[in-house]
């Protein structure tokens, strides 16, 4: 799949991928993955504006130990774009599960003040709320060791962080159709107002660097 400089994504095209995706007639990756690491990119560079400005690393503002246990030791070699790409790839989860991701991302984020998504912790936290998500979304799912070899942890920890998100979120994973549909809106606000501009730019970004990747038959390892 290749994308132009000049390639448009309208909140039309958006809402049609939700809402009409098929695995059978659709082979490229769904626009809603696109949107939503241009909102993820974003806030990860307007966190780190605010630890800059307020004198302290993002990834030291005195969480609370349950919150760091989203935290790498290193900082992954992996753009969002690519990761989400990723999980897209080898687990095959509609688009709708992405937009209930992004609603239990928001709930963990309103929920816990003291949380700011970094680099260190963004994989992870991902990987949880897809994997989440789609089993709230799907009929059939993969094991979490599947999750977990995807997500580039081990089983032990990706049943950890799901143990840990769900307690720290009270188990509020339920999204009726008017939440699910207000976030949709939400993401096509995001198109509409200019953040296509941040999402072509993440496509092309995430095409080159592709472009250099192998394409591998197996799951290939990444670990964070």
């Amino acid at each position: 799949m290749s994308f132009s400089s000049n390639m448009g994504i309208s909140p039309r095209k958006l809402r049609y991928d939700v809402y009409s995706y098929s695995y059978q007639q659709d082979s490229k990756t769904p626009l809603v993955i696109s949107v939503l690491a241009s909102l993820i990119e974003r806030t990860l560079a307007r966190n780190e504006r605010i630890g800059r400005k307020c004198g302290f690393g993002v990834n030291h503002n005195g969480f609370k130990t349950s919150v760091r246990v989203f935290d790498c030791n290193e900082t992954p070699d992996m753009t969002i774009q690519s990761y989400l790409e990723r999980i897209f790839r080898y687990t095959r989860a509609g688009p709708s599960v992405y937009v209930v991701a992004y609603v239990y991302i928001d709930r963990f984020c309103q929920s816990m003040p003291e949380f700011r998504i970094t680099g260190r912790n963004v994989h992870r936290l991902l990987i949880t709320t897809i994997m989440v998500a789609s089993k709230y979304v799907e009929d059939m799912n993969y094991r979490n060791s599947y999750f977990a070899r995807v997500g580039g942890i081990t089983t032990d920890e990706m049943n950890t962080l799901e143990l840990e998100f769900l307690f720290l979120m009270n188990f509020k994973v339920h999204v009726n159709v008017s939440v699910f549909e207000s976030y949709c809106c939400h993401l096509e606000r995001e198109v509409s107002i200019g953040g296509g501009y941040h999402i072509e730019k993440t496509l092309r970004c995430a095409e080159e660097i592709k472009s250099q990747q192998r394409q591998y038959d197996h799951i290939s390892r990444i670990t964070l």
